[in-house]
């Protein structure tokens, strides 16, 4: 079985213009914005954006999309404005997703910002919870993202996403990246075989591997535990070859999309470089 591999890919020049520059470079899956990742506002979708995006997208050999929201959301905020803010522009996310036909919006799941993690976690389920109501009948699934724990970033931890899960009221909606270089900075072993296998299988019984429907394939500047979120070259950081070794080759997880979110120029030459390594490490 052919992985599907891809990358982040820029949207310069409207959101059907990532496929161009994907199916350029070979991409089987893409992940996108589908606005200006640090504005709350953006304005609306054309129907005929949206229909040469949907045509494109049925013309190309990608068969993963997954956007990813606004760096600006946070589902948590102490601020009572900011949450509100969050809250509407989550549900612009969905939106968009939902008329683009995009079936993951992926996000990390906030900062508590100094009001404790079980608060937090419960307020992030209630935001989700809060929207999905709103976005009743949308096939878009919301896809919470393992983070590095920087901060008082939530979500470092597979308990912390199988809490937002539980609490959730539509489980069916929810879904789960895992981002390497997050999962290694927050304390999670990829790299050593061994407790690799441990990270999969404790994935597995805590959330779900039939929840695991993405990871971000990077590689981290930051060593193990070091709660630093910053990504690196498949190879040239401290999960090194051997942690991508086990994915690649990993039975379980064949079928799950690998997008990049490396380092990389205008041309995203950078990408092919990084798919040639991962291809290697293939048995």
């Amino acid at each position: 079985m052919e992985q599907l591999l891809g990358a982040h890919t820029s949207i310069q020049g409207g959101v059907s213009a990532a496929i161009d520059l994907a199916e350029k470079l070979n991409f089987s899956a893409i992940q996108i914005f589908t606005k200006n990742n640090n504005q709350w506002k953006a304005k609306l979708l054309s129907d005929a954006e949206i229909n040469l995006f949907k045509e494109k997208v049925s013309k190309s050999r990608i068969k993963f999309v997954v956007s990813h929201d606004s760096y600006l959301i946070n589902l948590c905020a102490k601020d009572e404005d900011n949450l509100r803010k969050s809250r509407e522009a989550f549900k612009d996310e969905l939106e968009r997703c939902e008329l683009l036909e995009i079936p993951y919006l992926n996000f990390h799941p906030g900062s508590h910002g100094g009001n404790g993690e079980d608060y937090g976690l419960k307020l992030i389920a209630e935001s989700i919870n809060i929207v999905h109501a709103e976005t009743k009948n949308f096939k878009v699934k919301s896809m919470l993202e393992l983070t590095a724990g920087q901060g008082t970033a939530l979500g470092y931890t597979f308990e912390h996403l199988a809490k937002i899960i539980e609490l959730v009221e539509n489980k069916g909606r929810m879904s789960v990246c895992i981002d390497t270089a997050h999962a290694f900075a927050a304390g999670y072993n990829i790299k050593d075989k061994d407790s690799y296998n441990k990270v999969i299988t404790e994935f597995d019984e805590i959330i779900g591997l039939d929840k695991l429907n993405c990871f971000h394939m990077n590689d981290s500047k930051k060593d193990l535990g070091s709660r630093v979120d910053r990504h690196d070259h498949i190879g040239k950081g401290f999960i090194g070859l051997e942690g991508f070794k086990n994915i690649m080759n990993d039975s379980r997880l064949t079928h799950i999309p690998k997008i990049l979110e490396t380092p990389k120029g205008k041309e995203q030459l950078e990408d092919l470089e990084n798919f040639a390594v991962l291809k290697s490490l293939i048995n």
